[in-house]
């Protein structure tokens, strides 16, 4: 399995509750030091918890599931951030030790 269909797989445990409130991700790029970079679409892409929803939720699916994966970035997410007045602190990056 490529590295690409192991994150989408990790992806298919948490879409269910991302397009339950009428969102989703979508993966822009996978780079060679394990940064897999997300786009929050629909609802996600506009909602204030994205960046918490990024971190617990979409970010630990991946981690737990591809051990070649470090961390997980929003493309959008500061743009999020932005839209909905919160602090570049909001949300710290988890990663993997």
């Amino acid at each position: 399995m490529s590295l690409e269909e192991k994150v989408e797989k990790a992806l298919e445990t948490v879409r269910p509750y991302l397009k339950a409130d009428g969102g989703d991700v979508k993966v822009i790029e996978i780079t060679e030091d394990g940064i897999v970079k997300v786009e929050m679409i629909g609802a996600c892409g506009s909602c204030s918890i994205s960046p918490i929803t990024l971190k617990t939720g979409i970010e630990q699916a991946i981690l737990s599931h591809v051990s070649e994966i470090k961390s997980v970035v929003a493309i959008n997410l500061a743009e999020i951030k932005e839209r909905n007045g919160l602090s570049d602190n909001f949300c710290g990056t988890v990663k993997k030790s």
